[in-house]
């Protein structure tokens, strides 16, 4: 944690999510060495298959982070006559939540094993017979597995937007702006328009991290094969590192830029 704060601090990036991204691709090598080592000729449909899915999921991946819902916003003509744009916009990410959820997820859904590992030792039959039974329902390759799995992503990509994304305090700071959304009273309509607006869009991004959690189950329910390279979080992670550290060092170049110009 001390070393992701240094990083984000003094450079470029958020530094905790560097870090998993480097041990995410620094275990690529590795990974893609022990497919060479085992590779079987019977395989190579399996193998087509799953650079299908990785392509289609890195390009899912980067239209999802990429969209967005634009609320165009109307200013009055005192604040325009201050020098202010006259309308500007309010761009609602499809996905707000990033891959918060997934890491939540992840540490509830292990909790029932953990818990069943320890109980398995009881001296009761009941609880140890019950304990693994709970083990066993709560492996990654059953189903039960992914419905809950995918159930408490969507729970909490809900949950961390309605949390990051204050309707409340945007609706008061645009009026106090003297600003309004196109064909909405300021103030409680605004703060209603407003939430209705995201909880719609954060189902279809809720949904996209849910079936990008349990991705890899549907690989290898499709294929057979349980040797993956990355699964779908560590895709989702990567890209969208790549994607914002690409965003920020732009944004440093062009002020680097007019800095320069301003000093001209």
């Amino acid at each position: 944690m001390w070393l992701g704060e240094q990083i984000t601090q003094k450079g470029i990036g958020n530094g905790i999510s560097m870090i998993i991204f480097a041990g995410i691709v620094g275990r690529l090598p590795i990974s893609l060495f022990q497919q060479v080592t085992v590779f079987d000729p019977s395989q190579i449909k399996n193998i087509i298959i799953f650079i299908v899915m990785g392509l289609l999921v890195v390009v899912s991946i980067v239209v999802v982070t990429e969209a967005n819902r634009p609320i165009k916003i109307l200013y009055s003509r005192r604040a325009a006559q201050s020098g202010a744009a006259t309308s500007s916009f309010i761009p609602l990410r499809l996905n707000q939540a990033g891959v918060i959820p997934i890491i939540f997820a992840v540490a509830l859904i292990l909790l029932p094993t953990t818990f069943a590992k320890f109980l398995q030792s009881s001296p009761s039959a009941l609880i140890a017979n019950a304990s693994r039974g709970v083990e066993s329902m709560f492996q990654p390759d059953k189903p039960l597995y992914s419905i809950v799995y995918f159930a408490l992503v969507v729970v909490f990509t809900y949950f961390y937007t309605t949390v990051a994304f204050n309707t409340k305090q945007l609706s008061e700071m645009l009026m106090q702006q003297g600003a309004f959304v196109t064909g909405i009273r300021p103030g409680a309509t605004t703060k209603k328009y407003l939430d209705y607006v995201s909880l719609r869009i954060t189902l279809f991004g809720a949904l996209f991290l849910g079936i990008v959690a349990i991705l890899p189950s549907i690989a290898q329910g499709i294929t057979g094969n349980t040797n993956l390279l990355v699964g779908g979080t560590g895709l989702l992670i990567v890209v969208s590192v790549i994607l914002e550290t690409t965003k920020q060092i732009e944004s440093q170049l062009v002020m680097r830029d007019y800095e320069g110009f301003l000093k001209k």
